[in-house]
């Protein structure tokens, strides 16, 4: 897989002149974001990884196989940043997903290990306002025994209210499980 990193944009006038489909990633700070990133992307450190959550403050593009843009979205959640920033963020992200001057889906990310949260929710409000294709994507299943990972699915469909149609992607980037479903979804999305 061919990627290179293109840009960190502050604010939607930053990003890419060249117009490809946009696949992002967002998610909870500390969900495991730069490291599903990279596992998706077969690098080691494409995506900075930080033991400190919120690291990702800008929009962040790399282009895979000169056919699509990546888009590493900031987090949100439990970064200790200031309201003002965190409120900075939020702007920045929903002016992101309505747009709609560029064609685009959506990684929504939650760790398996916690029940989601009003930004989760608030996010995939935004998605769904905003009519954007998204999936949901729980990281970190290797944390989890196996007999306490369905409870934590059924708790994450209940909890987002999710309907069947909902793609829905287990993955570990730890344990190399679900980068290819990803891959097969973004790729049937480029293919419509």
């Amino acid at each position: 897989m061919e990627v290179k990193f293109i840009t960190s944009a502050p604010n939607l006038a930053g990003r890419p002149e060249e117009i490809l489909p946009e696949i992002a990633f967002i998610g909870r700070s500390n969900c495991g974001k730069s490291s599903l990133i990279n596992y998706y992307l077969d690098r080691r450190s494409m995506a900075k990884i930080s033991g400190k959550p919120g690291k990702t403050r800008l929009l962040n593009y790399f282009e895979v196989e000169e056919n699509y843009y990546l888009v590493d979205l900031p987090g949100y959640g439990f970064a200790k940043v200031s309201k003002s920033t965190r409120h900075q963020w939020q702007k920045l992200i929903r002016q992101y997903f309505f747009a709609g001057d560029r064609p685009m889906a959506v990684f929504l990310l939650l760790d398996v290990r916690h029940k989601p949260t009003e930004d989760d929710k608030k996010t995939l409000k935004w998605l769904q306002d905003a009519e954007l294709p998204y999936s949901v994507v729980v990281t970190k299943i290797d944390k989890v025994s196996k007999n306490i990972l369905i409870e934590r699915y059924r708790e994450i469909v209940t909890t987002l209210q999710l309907s069947k149609n909902t793609p829905f992607f287990p993955t570990s980037s730890t344990a190399k499980i679900g980068r290819e479903n990803l891959l097969q979804w973004v790729g049937a999305l480029l293919e419509e």
